[in-house]
C-alpha cells in the first residue's frame, strides 16, 4: 500500500483518487465548445455526497486549460453579480487582454465600489456586459460556476442578468449545481424560462467495475475481493471514499474497516438526507426499509396508503435519488447501508 492515505472525506475537495464521469464531462464540453455553442447552461443534480461538486471542478479544470477559455468560480453566500465584477476586475488574464486592446478596466462606465460592500448597486450588470463583449471580440469565453445553487433573491438577479448576456449572443457559459429540491425551485421560477428548458445532468452511480479496479490496485486485492468490496459502495461516491480511506485505516482489511464507514456516512451524510426529508417522505423509507420486496403494494399495506397518495413521495424520493426502480413496481434503498440507518429511526406510522 501507499505510505499516505489516498482517499479523502472533505465533502467537495478534489481527491486523489477519483472515478472518471468521462461520459457526462465530454457531452458538456462539447456543448460548450462547439461552434456555434449548442448549450450555454447545464444544471448538475444528484444527492448530497454523489460528487457533483468535483465533477464540475474536473470539467472548469479541462476548459480553463484552454486558452480561449477563462473560468470563474462565485460563492453562493454572496450577491453573484457584485462577486462576478469583483473577480472579473481582479483578474489579470482579463485585465491583460483588456490592456492589449488598449482599454483601461476603469474606463468601462461603471463605479463599483465591490470591495467594501456585497450589496448590488445596479453597476455590476453593465460593467459584466462590457467585459463580455470585449472577451467576445477576442474570441475568449467565460465559464461561470456556482456550487450548491439555491433559489435565493441574489439568485433571481444573476440568472435575470445572465438571461440578457444569453440574448445579446455574449460567450458566457454556465455550470450550476444543486440538490434536487434545490435546482427545480431555481428552474421553476416564472421569470426564468430558458433554465427551465436547461439541460439537467443527474449524476449516477459510480461504475462499480472501475471501483473495484480502484480498489485492487490500492490494496492488492484479487478480482474477487475488490469486486465485494466495491459492491459495498453500491456506486455512491462518498461512500468510495470513506470505505477507502478506512480500509487504509485497517490495513487493507475492509471488513474490519466496515463499523466505522458505517458511521462515518451516517454522521456526515445519511443525518443531513434524513433531515431535509418531509415525514411522509421518511414514513415511505421507513416502510422500505421493514419491507421484504420492496413491491408497491407491500409498501402501501405497511404504511395505509392509498394509490393516490403513495405516488407522489415515492416520485419525490427516486427524484432526489434516495431510492431507485430496476422494476416496475419495486423500490430499493440507492445509498448503502441507507436501510440499517433508516431502521435506527423511530417508527412514524
Amino acid at each position: 500500500m501507499q505510505n499516505t492515505n489516498p482517499y479523502e472525506l472533505t465533502f467537495g475537495k478534489n481527491p486523489n483518487q477519483s472515478i472518471s464521469r468521462a461520459s457526462e464531462a465530454s457531452d458538456i464540453i462539447e456543448s460548450f465548445t462547439s461552434t456555434p455553442s449548442t448549450q450555454q447552461v447545464f444544471m448538475i443534480t444528484g444527492v448530497r455526497g454523489c460528487g457533483k461538486t468535483v465533477f464540475m471542478t474536473n470539467i472548469a479544470k479541462q476548459l480553463k486549460s484552454q486558452k480561449d477559455w477563462l473560468v470563474i468560480e462565485l460563492n453562493s453566500s454572496q450577491n453573484y453579480l457584485v462577486n462576478l465584477a469583483a473577480e472579473l476586475s481582479a483578474t489579470q488574464k482579463i485585465s491583460k487582454l483588456l490592456k492589449q486592446s488598449n482599454v483601461n478596466i476603469s474606463a468601462l462606465g461603471v463605479s463599483l465600489g465591490i470591495n467594501s460592500s456585497t450589496n448590488s448597486t445596479g453597476n455590476e450588470q453593465i460593467y459584466i456586459r462590457n467585459i463580455l463583449e470585449h472577451l467576445k471580440k477576442q474570441n475568449k469565453r467565460l465559464l461561470i460556476c456556482i456550487d450548491e445553487a439555491t433559489a435565493s433573491k441574489e439568485m433571481r438577479e444573476f440568472a435575470s442578468a445572465y438571461q440578457i448576456f444569453v440574448r445579446e449572443e455574449l460567450p458566457v457559459y454556465l455550470l450550476m449545481t444543486g440538490l434536487y429540491e434545490n435546482i427545480k425551485e431555481i428552474r421553476d421560477e416564472k421569470n426564468l424560462t430558458f433554465l427551465y428548458r436547461a439541460p439537467e445532468i443527474k449524476l449516477k452511480p459510480l461504475n462499480i467495475g472501475t471501483i473495484a479496479a480502484n480498489y485492487a490496485t490500492n490494496f492488492d486485492l484479487d478480482e474477487s475481493a475488490s469486486l465485494d468490496m466495491a459492491k459495498l459502495t453500491k456506486g455512491y461516491s462518498f461512500a468510495f471514499q470513506v470505505l477507502g480511506y478506512y480500509t487504509y485505516r485497517h490495513n487493507g482489511d475492509y471488513m474490519a474497516a466496515l463499523a466505522e464507514y458505517r458511521q462515518y456516512l451516517e454522521d456526515y451524510s445519511y443525518e443531513k438526507i434524513w433531515a431535509e426529508c418531509s415525514t411522509e417522505d421518511k414514513k415511505l423509507l421507513f416502510a422500505l426499509a421493514q419491507s421484504q420486496t420492496g413491491k408497491a403494494k407491500e409498501l402501501k399495506e405497511i404504511l395505509g396508503w392509498d394509490d393516490k397518495k403513495y405516488p407522489p413521495y415515492r416520485d419525490r424520493l427516486l427524484k432526489r435519488q434516495i431510492v431507485e426502480s430496476e422494476s416496475y413496481g419495486y423500490l430499493q434503498f440507492m445509498l448503502p447501508e441507507f436501510d440499517k440507518f433508516v431502521k435506527t429511526k423511530e417508527c412514524f406510522y
